[in-house]
């Protein structure tokens, strides 16, 4: 299991993960460069259980963990057609609250209330629908109910076993019902107190002291032994097989059991219903655990889902054919998480956070062309193990966005060494490649497939990762001085002050260029056509595209260079400052201020993050696990290709597409078309890119679903920016089919 590099002054505590919150804005017209376009939060992964302090007929509440009461209705809901203490049937709509010796009583859907007095002598025991339980000084039960809603008629309970004593109170699903465990004679029993005239019944007999039981109004289950409530008197009940899951709830003629005490490795909880008329058995709700309960109108509720991201609370009923159905009534939010890391790049936001088990994991937020949040949080990686990181680090950990879809980290083995890591793509697959023991380093930058690593020992590397699909491997190493990674050019410092050169690092040509620069620049940057240089006490931008030579700001800390602005953070007033110089000339504005008080340890990837890739500023907001997206309100680059993966097959077939990489400069949406040798397209393929990254596969088929047939073909790409700024890409070539 891969382990990356973990903050070293933000602790992981708890066993939490990640999951969904998006907190827009509402929908309006593109928000000013100061104005955030959206919020979103990072969520734990770790499903909670609930509890249901009320259910009725109309709806229910829920309590996630130790969190307030939330109250849901249900959607379409009748309420009964009579509300009254006198109808019995009406109480699965009544909510009941205790208040000393009184019980206030409200038929939640038409709003009738009563006031159930309790004698004096008497203590409350339980309430089911219009119903009240007490018993008295001398152990005897009693029913309380009232007339007109005032006036409390006390029925005693009967046939309750002399000289019994009370284990528990049980409600289920019924109004017309309560269920009591009791012990006598060295055993418990479990019966039925009829609500209406206050009979009570022993059904079932045991050697538990608290059975497991559940019932309704036509069965009760205690000691996994089963038994018709209207089965004549001195009828034995039925033995089921027993698991080691709980007994949840009887709806209809079925049996629900939930929430096992063992579940294999690699498996998840189930809802199962079993058939107390046939035995048999089904999965009701997969992925289910935890707050199942059955409700008084004779349904249930169980929570279910696969996360966080996606868990939901479920409405079971018994169908008209003895089944049942399941309605997703309420979905269960998240809690928020701590974001130890964050990078921005084609549109992607990822946060980096605690998972389940104290590891670390990626996830990420689309965001549309405005910056705003465009869908829910996603994981992007495996669950990663942490690892520290080096003392002093300005931002840890230290992660870089590839605009591809991926991002690259560090990882620290057993013996020392680095490697460099990427993940993303899916969310099982780590690629990592070593350092040749190298240790103690960072990542100076990195686009698409190459990554530049800067060694503790001096050296400096650039390590390809092509198309995702291998373990990275070394394609440079040189003596470490600034550097910067563009598509498929490195650039770094050239032979006379000032000078800065290229490097293909396909062909290994290379491409001088003069910056102006009165020094050997300690730091240097690359984006589309800016190259940005650093000597520390001065600064500027070469735009390579109309040779201008730009002087920005250098007062402050290191800065990041964006498409056509430059990004810093002053640390003394937290303000995020954004100096446009697209135009030529450069304009410092604030665009943020942060809060004053860290939530990591700062910097670019800690406290804020800039898209490189046309895209916008995402920073900590201050309140926890909360990141907000804030537009640059800078023109950004026409579409281009920065690196291309376009290989030529010589057989294509369905376990073998074609599948070429044009990492582009900024999000587009793209149509690939294949021409055959007499001009006629025979497959077109449409998409939106990953990342900047345009990822088609041709399995050789044509748009009908026949196979082609060999020889000349030519691909076409016209990609169209995502942000409608510039003229479409067009890009194409030529390949032969064996």
């Amino acid at each position: 299991m891969i382990r990356p590099r973990r903050l070293v002054h933000a602790a992981v505590s708890g066993v939490v993960a990640l999951s969904c919150t998006l907190l827009t804005a509402p929908a309006q017209a593109a928000p000013g460069a100061d104005e955030p376009a959206g919020t979103v939060r990072l969520a734990t992964e770790k499903r909670v259980t609930v509890d249901y302090p009320w259910a009725g007929a109309s709806g229910f509440q829920y309590r996630p963990g130790t969190t307030s009461v939330t109250t849901v209705d249900y959607p379409d809901a009748v309420p009964p057609a009579h509300a009254g203490p006198d109808d019995l049937a009406t109480g699965t709509d009544v909510l009941n609250t205790r208040d000393g010796q009184r019980v206030l009583q409200k038929h939640r859907s038409t709003g009738v209330t009563a006031t159930v007095t309790i004698p004096t002598g008497q203590a409350y025991r339980a309430a089911a629908g219009w119903s009240v339980l007490t018993m008295d000084g001398t152990g005897a039960l009693h029913v309380l109910r009232t007339v007109d809603g005032t006036l409390t008629v006390d029925t005693p309970v009967t046939g309750f076993p002399a000289g019994a004593r009370p284990v528990l109170y049980r409600t289920g699903g019924s109004v017309t019902r309560l269920a009591i465990v009791y012990a006598l004679d060295g055993k418990t029993s479990v019966g039925l107190v009829d609500l209406s005239d206050g009979a009570f019944r022993t059904y079932v007999t045991g050697d538990e002291a608290t059975p497991q039981l559940a019932f309704n109004d036509r069965w009760l289950v205690a000691d996994w032994k089963a038994i018709r409530v209207d089965s004549e008197p001195g009828t034995a009940p039925t033995a089921l097989t027993r698991t080691d899951a709980q007994l949840e709830a009887v709806v209809g003629d079925q049996l629900l059991i939930g929430n096992p005490g063992f579940v294999l490795g690699g498996t998840e909880a189930a809802l199962t219903a079993r058939s107390l008329v046939t035995g048999a058995s089904a999965t009701v709700l997969p992925s289910s655990f935890g707050g199942i309960g059955p409700t008084p109108d004779g349904g249930a509720l169980a929570t279910a889902g696969p996360s966080s991201l996606d868990w939901n609370i479920h409405r079971i009923t018994p169908t008209g054919t003895g089944g049942l159905s399941t309605t997703e009534v309420a979905r269960v939010p998240a809690a928020a998480t701590g974001v130890q890391g964050l990078a921005v790049a084609g549109g992607e936001l990822f946060l980096y956070g605690a998972t389940p088990g104290v590891s670390l994991r990626y996830s990420s937020f689309q965001l549309d062309a405005t910056g705003r949040p465009d869908g829910p949080q996603t994981r992007r990686s495996p669950g990663l193990s942490p690892s520290t990181c080096l003392i002093g680090d300005a931002a840890c950990p230290q992660l870089e966005a590839l605009g591809d879809g991926r991002v690259s980290h560090l990882w620290t083995g057993e013996t020392g060494q680095e490697s460099v890591v990427t993940v993303g793509l899916d969310t099982t697959t780590v690629l990592s490649a070593p350092t040749d023991g190298d240790s103690s380093g960072r990542i100076g930058a990195g686009t698409g497939r190459y990554v530049l690593y800067n060694g503790g020992s001096g050296k400096q590397r650039v390590v390809d990762f092509p198309r995702a699909t291998t373990a990275g491997e070394t394609t440079l190493t040189r003596d470490r001085t600034a550097a910067a990674v563009w598509g498929q050019t490195l650039w770094a410092p050239g032979g006379t002050q000032g000078q800065v050169t290229g490097r293909n690092l396909k062909t290994g040509t290379t491409t001088t260029i003069t910056t102006g620069a009165p020094c050997t620049p300690t730091d240097i940057q690359a984006v589309n056509t800016w190259l940005y240089w650093s000597c520390g006490s001065s600064a500027g931008v070469y735009d390579r595209a109309t040779q201008r030579k730009i002087t920005v700001p250098a007062d402050l800390g290191p800065a990041r260079l964006a498409d056509g602005f430059l990004l810093r953070e002053n640390r003394t007033t937290h303000e995020l400052l954004l100096t446009d110089f697209h135009t030529g000339t450069a304009t410092t504005r604030t665009l943020v201020k942060l809060p004053a008080t860290d939530q990591n340890t700062g910097g670019s990837n800690g406290r804020w993050a800039v898209d490189r890739f046309g895209g916008p500023i995402a920073y900590l907001n201050g309140t926890y696990g909360e990141v907000s997206i804030v537009p640059s309100g800078v023109p950004t680059s026409p579409l281009a290709q920065m690196e291309a993966q376009a290989h030529t097959p010589s057989v294509i077939g369905k376990a073998f597409p074609w599948s070429p990489v044009w990492q582009l400069n900024k999000p587009s949406t793209w149509t690939l078309t294949l021409t055959n040798a007499s001009g006629k397209i025979v497959r077109t393929l449409t998409g939106s890119s990953t990342g900047a990254a345009v990822r088609p596969a041709w399995d050789g088929t044509t748009d009908s679903g026949s196979g082609t047939t060999g020889g000349a073909y030519t691909w076409k790409l016209t990609a169209h920016p995502r942000d409608g700024q510039g003229p479409d890409l067009t890009l194409s070539g030529t390949m032969t089919l064996g």
